[in-house]
């Protein structure tokens, strides 16, 4: 017992407060419900959660039990409330159940991030340039502009990016993810800004690399023009807003640059003397995107005429059976994001969890919680870490 209470005077009433809030609310209990479990009333449990009464560590016990959470993780002095589900939902009218889920797993995604970080005493660096803005102008104009700044703000040079998402991890220090998300889930990615966890990107691993590549400069365009709104990414969406309008351009021209594309392209053209599925296909492959967005391209910076994509598409489209017949085996392309996520934790999140297993900071059954897998994988995860500390251990013991 001692323990927890004294967990309960580490933290103030206005902060046990708040988390018995979130927690009450991600359960989606009412607060007259709350409030019988306890036996008190409703104005009682308002002023438990404003902080103006300090809750007693029974009510808590029961509280936690009702919510389905335990009291050491809503005790916990580490441990990060971040509740991203009313942010996205100022931002849409309609919500799909895949939606929420992706939107739920990327918060406990960074949850599991941010307290394992706490724990260890992590600094994440953030290198972030200014938020832009893209109220006034045009918005393709400004997509065009913003997208060479930040590409040399990064020192990214004139050609192709050889990987976004290096680029995006150590070169900005944004939060990225690559995850599988529910097989019919139309949602591509998710983007959000919040100052206390920074900003974060979670991409669906199901989809192909280039598309995931395109949907990272996407989102990259938000993270740049619009940070402090959060975005879901959807495939075929009908309807385009400004801030969609923008994203879109920015994500293109951040991956193919007017000049040095436009350049690639004439010097195909020289040789093939008019756009071929064979010049797509090069070029797609020279600037790691999709063909579509290739073709897209050329057609924006008008090196295609317009409806030249479109032509393809109704005429066989451009198939991996075209591309591997142009490229053989180089078509395929090493997915180090899709291997990633068919583990059930992150490469990155299982080494900070073994961590903070091994130094003792959080049990077996806290870790399990906080990242959302079941005792016997988190068990899986810390032995197969173990198993190769051991083996570098030798390493080190190798006279040198």
């Amino acid at each position: 017992m001692g323990g927890a209470m004294a967990d309960l005077n580490e933290l103030s009433p206005q902060e046990i407060g708040r988390r018995l809030r979130l927690a009450r609310e991600n359960a989606n209990i009412r607060q007259d419900e709350a409030a019988t479990v306890i036996g008190v009333s409703r104005p009682t449990l308002v002023s438990i959660e404003k902080g103006a009464r300090r809750v007693r560590i029974q009510e808590m016990q029961m509280l936690a039990r009702h919510y389905g959470v335990s009291a050491n993780a809503l005790l916990r002095r580490e441990s990060v409330h971040t509740d991203l589900m009313p942010r996205f939902r100022k931002l849409r009218e309609t919500e799909d159940v895949h939606t929420i889920q992706a939107i739920e797993l990327l918060n406990d995604l960074i949850k599991a991030d941010v307290e394992l970080e706490n724990i260890l005493g992590i600094k994440r660096r953030r290198h972030y340039p200014p938020e832009r803005g893209i109220h006034e102008g045009d918005v393709a104009t400004l997509a065009e502009t913003h997208a060479k700044e930040l590409r040399d703000w990064l020192g990214l040079g004139p050609g192709p990016v050889a990987d976004i998402f290096s680029v995006i991890e150590l070169g900005l220090g944004i939060r990225l993810y690559q995850r599988r998300l529910a097989s019919g889930s139309k949602v591509a990615g998710l983007f959000t800004y919040d100052e206390t966890v920074g900003a974060c990107i979670l991409l669906n691993a199901n989809h192909p690399l280039p598309r995931r590549i395109q949907s990272a400069a996407h989102e990259l365009g938000h993270f740049y023009g619009t940070r402090e709104n959060p975005e879901v990414l959807e495939e075929d969406e009908k309807f385009q807003s400004r801030e969609e309008r923008y994203a879109n351009t920015f994500g293109r021209a951040f991956l193919a640059p007017a000049e040095s594309f436009s350049e690639s392209f004439r010097q195909l053209k020289e040789i093939t003397g008019k756009t071929t599925r064979r010049l797509i296909i090069l070029l797609s492959q020279q600037y790691n995107i999709s063909r579509q967005a290739c073709g897209l391209r050329a057609e924006e910076l008008g090196l295609a005429k317009k409806g030249t994509w479109a032509w393809f598409e109704n005429n066989g489209g451009i198939t991996e059976q075209h591309v591997r017949e142009v490229l053989g085996e180089v078509a395929i392309r090493p997915d180090l994001g899709k291997g990633d996520a068919d583990h059930p934790t992150s490469h990155r999140t299982s080494l900070m969890a073994h961590a903070a297993w091994k130094r003792e900071l959080m049990s077996e059954g806290q870790l399990a919680e906080l990242l959302k897998v079941g005792r016997v994988e988190l068990r899986g995860i810390i032995d197969q870490i173990e198993l190769e500390e051991r083996e570098a251990d030798g390493l080190l013991k190798f006279p040198g």
